[in-house]
């Protein structure tokens, strides 16, 4: 199964800065001298610029402070506005979509490869289209992804109760989606002792699903999965389970006498010995393989057999 974590899609708003040079006049006339910092001209009667505390004139400034327009490379003059974004700067008239040439002063923008684009000309180049309704996943809205494929959060449905599967876990089949109680109620087996869908794992036995846990002993209920067991009227037994009910005890020491536990038994008229209880009831020596006699219910080896 597989769950989703929905995230807003990567993409994020910028307006750019805007500062305007603050140009000062000095009107009056003063007997006092009044000159640029760097050039040395008066600034009486002049627009100025005061930087750190320091005038400079209008020409001084833009060539020794202003900065140059990422489109045009001229400088960006004390009456125009100077657009930044990270350190990069534009006249108001160049800062533009890199698509559409639309003005992106004041709105909206992204960034692509240091490229600026409006909104409109950014989702038509690079936002993700829907793969259920094939329209565009607009930046800023939340999607969902699985195998290189996208969806609208609310185009991402369960294809049998059409409701959106959203950040709960979901089974895919077939090129479709599902969610877990859909997918269990139309594929899933059920296991045939708790009549449960079977989603991971299970055993079959008889043509049947069984969950690995319901899967047990009709005896003592032990779980079967992955051991060893028999059955009897099509039931499920444990070795133990079904010596104890089923199987033929031996006379020597009257256990129960199974060959599914590999045993080996004698049998000699309708009674069963394992081997190594087959033994001279005088002498305790080992029957198998040799002759015997028999005394009412004692088997005897020939040698105890003719003492008698």
């Amino acid at each position: 199964m597989h769950r989703f974590t929905i995230q807003p899609y990567a993409w994020t708003p910028h307006t750019p800065h805007s500062a305007r040079a603050t140009l000062n006049t000095t009107e009056a006339m003063s007997t006092d001298r009044f000159d640029c910092h760097y050039c040395k001209d008066s600034l009486l009667g002049k627009k100025y610029i005061l930087k750190e505390d320091t005038q400079y004139c209008t020409k001084c400034y833009e060539n020794l402070f202003a900065n140059c327009c990422e489109s045009c490379s001229l400088p960006i003059g004390c009456n125009n506005k100077d657009l930044s974004y990270k350190d990069r700067h534009w006249h108001e008239n160049c800062f533009k979509c890199g698509k559409c040439s639309r003005s992106l002063a004041e709105k909206a923008f992204a960034v692509k490869d240091d490229l600026l684009l409006c909104n409109e000309c950014y989702s038509n180049e690079y936002s993700a289209k829907c793969t259920n309704c094939k329209k565009t996943i607009l930046p800023g809205s939340r999607k969902m992804e699985h195998k290189g494929n996208s969806w609208h959060e609310t185009c991402f449905l369960c294809q049998r109760c059409q409701q959106p599967i959203g950040t709960k876990s979901f089974i895919p089949k077939d090129n479709s989606y599902f969610c877990v109680p859909c997918f269990e109620k139309q594929f899933a087996y059920q296991c045939c002792s708790c009549k449960k869908a079977i989603t991971t794992g299970g055993v079959t036995y008889n043509e049947k699903p069984w969950h690995r846990e319901c899967f047990t002993c009709i005896g003592c209920k032990k779980q079967l999965a992955g051991q060893r067991f028999t059955s009897r009227e099509n039931y499920p037994y444990c070795l133990e389970c079904f010596s104890n009910l089923y199987a033929k005890k031996c006379v020597g020491c009257t256990k129960p006498i199974t060959s599914l536990a590999g045993a080996k038994y004698v049998s000699f008229e309708e009674r069963q010995w394992h081997s190594e209880c087959f033994t001279c009831m005088q002498c305790s020596v080992s029957l198998v393989g040799r002759g015997f006699l028999t005394q009412r219910d004692d088997i005897l080896c020939t040698d105890c057999g003719r003492e008698k």
